[in-house]
């Protein structure tokens, strides 16, 4: 099927990573719902598969999957994300696509292929690795493209690429490919966020401190944008605030745990005993230069919330403690504890706790959720299940 005539609207080859396949679609779909767009994929669409290809967008559309920096902030990014492509061709096979990629509008592809300009073609497989000579192959093989321009490998002013896409099953990839698809690239995703915000790297971190890849999704999820207001009620060493700060989103939470929100007490670090003096939720923005977007955090329960009853954040994006890993504690007790008379304070008071049951923790942020988000506004958690059942 060739691709729309307008340059407006075209078809979009989007190539994802093969990893936490449950969260691409929708992540996906989160992101196109800040512009209003819908999420459309081509026929023969599978959600496994590495290669989607999608309709009914423009490239400023497609540039949401990769980080538009603008003002030192990153607006968007979609981690799941490898490369965008304007979709010129596909088939099944190179006679299939060969075929495609003549019916697609000469004039889409004549801005990119004019005498003056400078070209190069990649060759991309999926779950097969091909030799040298058989790159070369299946690039001289596509001489019917009427490029008019000059190749250039280093430093091209275009680049196309011709992706094959062989299965996913690592034991079992078949002699051709099961698909093939030609477009000419738009955009690389940025992985390497993922790494620079590792928390292996990470200034201050705890025993269940949240993956940064994990981090981000959840931020997507949210439809996190520049100058909303974020809360984590379970806040920890503040993972999920720093992936929402990086979006420009203001940030703030409560823990129950003191030592925690003061980065004191013991470290989970290696080879460390104590925490240092700047180890700290604030440190960790300061890290990835968005302590501007750091409101606070405090101690609190969040079975006996402290907010006032008003629609105040626009998402609640957190990480309940299941009693596994972290003890989930709320403070109260079950005995009958003598209260000092009126008037009276204990100068180093430190409140009694109790289990605090997942059951009841859910309730809680639920009915929380349902008093201090503001219309249209996301909850975004972790729920432990057990998969037998």
């Amino acid at each position: 099927m060739a691709a729309s005539s307008s340059r407006s609207c075209l078809q979009y080859l989007l190539h994802l990573a093969q990893d936490n396949l449950d969260f691409r679609l929708p992540e996906i779909k989160a992101l196109l719902a800040l512009r209003a767009k819908p999420f459309r994929p081509c026929e023969n669409f599978k959600e496994k598969s590495p290669f989607w290809c999608l309709d009914g967008l423009c490239e400023d559309d497609v540039r949401i999957f990769w980080p538009s920096v603008c003002d030192d902030k990153v607006t968007s990014l979609i981690l799941f994300y490898r490369s965008a492509f304007e979709l010129w061709g596909h088939g099944r096979t190179h006679s299939e696509l060969r075929t495609s990629i003549l019916n697609y509008p000469l004039k889409n592809m004549s801005p990119f292929m004019h005498k003056d300009s400078t070209y190069r073609i990649n060759v991309y497989t999926f779950n097969k690795t091909l030799l040298f000579a058989e790159r070369i192959e299946r690039i001289d093989a596509m001489e019917y493209l009427p490029f008019e321009g000059t190749v250039s490998l280093k430093s091209p002013q275009h680049i196309f690429c011709l992706l094959e896409d062989y299965g996913t099953d690592p034991n079992n990839i078949p002699e051709h490919p099961s698909y093939i698809y030609f477009g000419r690239w738009i955009a690389d995703g940025q992985r390497e966020l993922i790494r620079s915000h590792s928390v292996k790297n990470r200034h201050f971190i705890g025993n269940t401190s949240m993956d940064a890849g994990l981090s981000f999704i959840m931020a997507n999820h949210a439809r996190v944008k520049e100058n909303d207001l974020i809360f984590d009620p379970f806040v920890g060493t503040g993972s999920l605030l720093v992936a929402c700060s990086h979006f420009g989103a203001y940030v703030c939470g409560t823990d129950i745990d003191y030592n925690t929100i003061h980065g004191k007490g013991r470290s989970s670090r290696k080879n460390q005993k104590w925490r240092g003096p700047d180890e700290n939720i604030r440190a960790n923005l300061r890290q990835y230069g968005t302590e501007r977007m750091y409101l606070d955090v405090m101690v609190s329960d969040a079975a006996k919330p402290v907010w006032r009853n008003a629609a105040l954040f626009d998402a609640i994006i957190t990480d309940p403690p299941y009693g596994i890993r972290e003890s989930t504690r709320k403070t109260g007790s079950h005995k009958d504890i003598t209260k000092p008379p009126d008037g009276i304070y204990v100068e180093s008071h430190v409140p009694v706790s109790q289990a605090y049951h997942l059951s009841d923790i859910f309730t809680d942020l639920l009915n929380f959720s349902a008093h201090h988000l503001v219309i249209g506004g996301r909850l975004v958690y972790w729920l432990p299940v057990y998969r037998p059942e």
